[in-house]
């Protein structure tokens, strides 16, 4: 068998037009390089070049140095495309993330990661919480940043950040004009709108307001527009409040305690792509930078 390192001296001597040069440029000593040669010669049983000065190539040699110089150009080509893919800086990545994460902490973030990996593929899908869990679950998505959940089965959970909630209501209304924050006492008296979000409330005081609903809508584009409407008042984190149409405002609570932690997700028991876990660490430590910017409290250890 003829090893392509062999290959790699034969093109070199045959484009040197001598064993000297060829040396040189490989870093070998000519005894090496014309040891390979006679290897190569004696695999084959027949000589590659017309003499021993290796100035012209034989038939046979004209030929293997046309198969050797296509083969050699994609051998090195695999291998960049290896080490390119192991060092996380191509490949394709799939990511499911909650709309406000989305919309304000990753498109910054992702136009520096791609600019130093412009081969990489990135889909992004943002959905609810719910959705973002079964998609890494089912193998649909490589990555999720979703809501934390009592109970993450078959998912690998990394707290990243929390944001406080807040109360999203008509800004002409009685509770987006009244002073200061909110009490839980304040929504006794309007309808309340449940969303993907508030299932990880835990405050028994709005789990007695919950159990009063009737109403619960997944989509935050739908359930602003059902606020607005006047149907009802919702709770949404902060970081999914900024930006609020002109006829809403969100209006901070007084309990404190009630925060949404959001994780980074992926499938338990899978390797990480060295793609997606340059991603995770790219993101983790953005972070920290935008939480002055969006009241966020990073909250992840390493």
């Amino acid at each position: 068998m003829i090893r392509t390192e062999a290959l790699r001296v034969f093109v070199t001597v045959a484009e040197c037009g001598n064993i000297r040069d060829a040396a040189d440029r490989l870093f070998r000593t000519q005894s090496a390089i014309s040891m390979t040669l006679k290897q190569v010669e004696d695999h084959l049983a027949a000589p590659l070049f017309e003499s021993d000065r290796k100035h012209s190539l034989t038939e046979l040699g004209s030929f293997v140095l046309g198969v050797a110089k296509v083969l050699l150009r994609d051998h090195d080509t695999a291998i960049d495309l290896i080490e390119e893919y192991a060092s996380g800086a191509s490949g394709r990545l799939r990511i499911a993330s909650v709309p406000s994460v989305a919309a304000l902490l990753i498109p910054e973030m992702l136009a520096k990661f791609l600019a130093d990996r412009p081969t990489a593929e990135i889909d992004l899908v943002d959905t609810d919480s719910a959705d973002v869990r079964r998609l890494v679950a089912t193998g649909q998505a490589d990555l999720g940043i979703a809501s934390a959940a009592p109970a993450e089965g078959g998912l690998v959970s990394v707290p990243i950040f929390e944001d406080n909630m807040q109360v999203v209501c008509p800004a002409n209304s009685k509770l987006g004009q009244q002073a200061g924050p909110l009490n839980w006492s304040d929504l006794e008296t309007v309808a309340l709108i449940l969303n993907e979000t508030t299932r990880a409330i835990q405050a028994a005081e709005f789990q007695a307001l919950a159990s009063r609903t009737k109403l619960r809508v997944r989509n935050v584009t739908s359930l602003l527009a059902m606020v607005r409407a006047g149907v009802g008042v919702t709770l949404l984190p902060g970081l999914a409040t900024v930006g609020l149409p002109p006829a809403l405002v969100a209006r901070p609570l007084s309990d404190q305690s009630c925060r949404r932690q959001v994780c980074l997700l992926r499938r338990e028991g899978r390797v990480q792509s060295p793609l997606a876990a340059a991603f995770a660490r790219d993101f983790i430590a953005a972070i920290a930078a935008a939480t002055p910017q969006f009241g966020i409290v990073s909250i992840f250890k390493a």
